[in-house]
């Protein structure tokens, strides 16, 4: 391995119909004992889990065969569900590029993955503007978590991007392109040209 190569880690995935983003909240119901083993493990170690879209199988069942990039998933809260299941809250944190995938005997998708840089602190170049107003007045409509946010963060340009990643109507595999960016300003730009 060269100087310039990064160190692969293993990290276990949670392969689902949906991109989580950093930043993002996302709530799970977890049943599968593969994923009740991938908790418990998560919580004694206080480490993460990766999320990543499905392109091939299915969320229950069979191992699905997750797509190259996925984000880091926190473990925020957790309860039991009115049907009795576990139910978690969790963060997106860091981004990954799955290099390889192997199965666990009990069915659970680990992956060699490689971390991608953490966004840098820029905020909106001037041609990018206009997308922190639009964010702002799509969260003044449909609320959530994010709408009270003080207006430092509507002029970052990585979490401008998130945002607008997650509530913009775009195609999940248009999510996970925008995943593999790793310059917030070349994300904003490919929002501009797929905002519908």
């Amino acid at each position: 391995m060269s100087d310039l190569e990064t160190p692969l880690q293993s990290l276990p995935l949670f392969p689902l119909r949906t991109v989580l983003m950093p930043g993002g909240a996302l709530g799970l119901r977890v049943f599968e004992t593969r994923y009740l083993d991938l908790v418990r493990d998560c919580a004694r170690d206080g480490t993460g889990f990766g999320v990543c879209l499905i392109v091939d199988g299915a969320e229950a069942g069979a191992p699905a065969v997750p797509a190259d990039f996925g984000t880091e998933a926190r473990i925020e809260d957790f309860d039991r569900t009115p049907d009795g299941l576990l139910g978690l809250r969790v963060r997106g944190k860091r981004r990954f590029r799955v290099a390889s995938t192997r199965t666990q005997p009990n069915g659970l998708v680990v992956g060699e993955v490689e971390w991608r840089e953490p966004d840098n602190d820029d905020e909106l170049r001037p041609e990018h503007a206009l997308l922190g107003v639009v964010l702002q007045r799509i969260l003044d409509q449909v609320g959530g978590e994010h709408a009270d946010a003080p207006k430092a963060r509507f002029e970052e340009a990585a979490w401008v991007g998130w945002r607008l990643a997650e509530l913009l109507p775009l195609t999940d595999a248009q999510r996970v392109a925008l995943l593999a960016i790793d310059d917030p300003h070349a994300r904003l730009e490919r929002l501009l040209i797929e905002m519908p």
